[in-house]
């Protein structure tokens, strides 16, 4: 880390420490230990083998559902209890999940994490691209913890196709990305979402869903369903973790 700590309030006083202290959790990343060494800090993390999208990257075949159904599952308990000890993520993607194989998977990376009750606007910027959730792209300043919702949604569609779903080349493209396949947002659906669109002149496009079916051929039923519900337009609509 770049930044210098004089003292270890200051050390203490950082996000990730302080979210890490609050969350013991098997799906969570510990924190062994914290050096200060000549102001500089060291974090040191229990050892996990690799990260989720290191696991992906090296395969020659998708993975069965059974191995998604048990990830997916793990990572929303580690989820729920943060979600339940009031933060969120808010960088959510596969290189912040740590895995022994596909056994063992834990939310790691909590530089970004918020406490639910520290008050918006929340202006900088959060989580990389691809899994951004579109009232981010939105540039709204208002989030919660759905985007974490819509971000695993992401993820898993991306361990059924071991591609990611929606690789925009900006934000502008990644919101055209989420249409084409989303298909445009009904406004008496998420009336809130094209006051945003309206606020920084952008409209969306007009097209009808994809069959999701089509895109991640892979999934089940239910897997589907869970999928679609992550990756709901409207995040007051979107599962919570726990569910």
């Amino acid at each position: 880390m770049k930044k210098k700590f004089k003292t270890w309030e200051e050390a203490t006083a950082l996000r990730e420490v302080k979210a890490l202290k609050k969350l013991s959790h098997p799906n969570i990343i510990k924190l062994r230990e914290v050096i200060r060494e000549n102001d500089v800090l060291y974090f040191v993390f229990e050892f996990m083998q690799e990260n989720l999208y290191e696991l992906m990257k090296d395969r020659d075949r998708y993975f069965p559902e059974s191995v998604i159904r048990n990830i997916i599952y793990q990572i929303l308990q580690g989820l729920a209890f943060m979600h339940r000890n009031g933060y969120f993520h808010r960088d959510m993607k596969p290189e912040n999940i740590m895995c022994n194989g596909t056994e063992l998977v834990k939310i790691a990376d909590f530089g970004l994490a918020r406490e639910v009750r520290s008050k918006p606007p929340y202006t900088d910027y959060v989580s990389t691209r691809w899994y951004r959730a579109p009232e981010i792209l939105l540039r709204s300043t208002s989030y919660n913890s759905p985007i974490d919702i819509w971000a695993l949604g992401c993820i898993m569609a991306e361990l059924y196709m071991l591609r990611p779903l929606f690789p925009g080349t900006s934000e502008l493209d990644q919101l055209f990305k989420i249409v084409t396949i989303m298909g445009t947002p009904n406004k008496e659906d998420w009336p809130e979402g094209h006051q945003l669109a309206t606020a920084m002149n952008f409209r969306f496009p007009q097209a009808p869903p994809t069959p999701m079916e089509t895109i991640v051929n892979t999934a089940g039923k239910d897997g589907m369903k869970l999928m679609m519900g992550m990756m709901m337009w409207n995040p007051e609509k979107r599962p919570n973790a726990a569910q």
